[in-house]
């Protein structure tokens, strides 16, 4: 059935596609290695492109659908489905615009049933469509855990190489303002054992887009971790084209007393703890680490040959959690150029309260970032 209605929707496309003189489909995606080569090197143009040019400012949730409409612009296959993404523009407004711009067929609303637009995105994908699938809230996708496990993540080795599954599952979750447990779910433990599937989580309006041009143009099926509360920050990003490597971490402040590695939300927790970190005489060494699997363990790994000591931040589970397996493949990998036992600050393990102050007590605060450091530096 998926298979069926993705082989109509490309025949759809396509022939919209060809109906438009104006549409440029681009040459066949180079190598997954020629891909990386170039990603780094896009990224180390950044700055120069951005000083010509002067850039421009734009929210999060506005650097997405940026992403969304050069890709779309460029590529006839890219196609998006889910609840409310067409004429309503999505729940954060990152698809607003884009049904009138592309039309209802390559702008899908869909029925409030993630399973099957999942598995309608899994067999697009398996036609030579680059789909990419929102969930309205990233707790909602564990109604699709089937088809993102076993056909999404599986699909390239079950089928013998017959198929790639080029496909973007993105959507927004993380604790936000007294959502509630089931609308503050963190996914990334669960997804993270999944074979085939690679996983990034964006948390600045530059990474957020680079991130979505670099998965919408992988041949993997790529999840794209948003936060709820980080929709509306705002950055200059260049005028010109750039994507980020999806295997890269980013050095957020480089240091010599610890290593702390973050993503997403708690990026920002770190960073307001490093202020008082400093006016107390340390020197901490701030790394979002972004690809959330793989990690990145070159970048990981000098900083940790440099500082000797390592503080991990993060917002998922404990048991379980990202923190947990990148804390593994540290002592895997790095023990010797450790001077002090690894240290990982999570959320506890309860669900949300929906009261404000208990939803708080629940998440890693700076307060607890700065007493952490303060006790691996002793």
């Amino acid at each position: 059935m998926a298979t069926a209605a993705a082989a109509s929707l490309q025949y759809a496309l396509h022939g919209a596609a060809s109906a438009s003189a104006s549409a440029k489909p681009r040459s066949a995606a180079p190598g997954r290695s020629v891909r990386v080569a170039a990603a780094r090197r896009s990224a180390s143009a950044d700055a120069t492109a951005e000083s010509k040019s002067g850039g421009h400012e734009v929210l999060l949730f506005e650097a997405l659908r940026e992403a969304l409409i050069e890709e779309m612009k460029e590529d006839p296959t890219v196609c998006v489905f889910g609840e409310d993404v067409g004429h309503y523009g999505g729940s954060y407004k990152v698809t607003k615009g884009l049904a009138e711009m592309f039309g209802d067929l390559q702008v899908l609303d869909t029925p409030i049933a993630e399973n099957s637009f999942a598995g309608m995105g899994v067999g697009a994908a398996m036609k030579g469509l680059r789909p990419i699938v929102e969930g309205m809230n990233m707790g909602f996708l564990l109604l699709a855990y089937n088809q993102i496990s076993n056909n999404c993540g599986m699909l390239h080795y079950t089928s013998g190489g017959q198929f790639k599954i080029p496909i973007v599952i993105r959507g927004p979750g993380g604790v936000g303002r007294q959502l509630g447990a089931e609308h503050s779910q963190r996914l990334e433990s669960y997804f993270q054992s999944i074979p085939g599937l690679q996983m990034v989580a964006c948390s600045t309006p530059y990474n957020a887009k680079g991130l979505m041009k670099a998965a919408i143009r992988s041949e993997n099926p790529v999840v794209l971790f948003e936060h709820v509360l980080l929709y509306n920050l705002k950055e200059k990003i260049p005028d010109e084209e750039y994507i980020c490597c999806l295997e890269e971490a980013e050095m957020v402040r480089p240091g010599e007393h610890v290593t702390i590695l973050t993503y997403s939300r708690m990026r920002y927790h770190v960073m307001q703890a490093a202020k008082t970190l400093v006016n107390k005489g340390y020197d901490p060494e701030v790394i979002d680490i972004r690809s959330l699997k793989p990690f990145d363990l070159h970048t990981i790994g000098n900083s940790i040959k440099k500082t000797h000591r390592v503080l991990i931040v993060e917002e998922c589970m404990r048991t379980g959690g990202i923190g947990a397996s990148l804390r593994s493949a540290i002592i895997d990998n790095f023990w010797d150029y450790l001077d002090a036992p690894i240290m990982c600050l999570s959320s506890q393990d309860v669900p949300t309260p929906y009261a404000a102050t208990l939803e708080d007590a629940t998440v890693v605060q700076p307060a607890q970032i700065v007493a952490a450091v303060e006790q691996i530096c002793q």
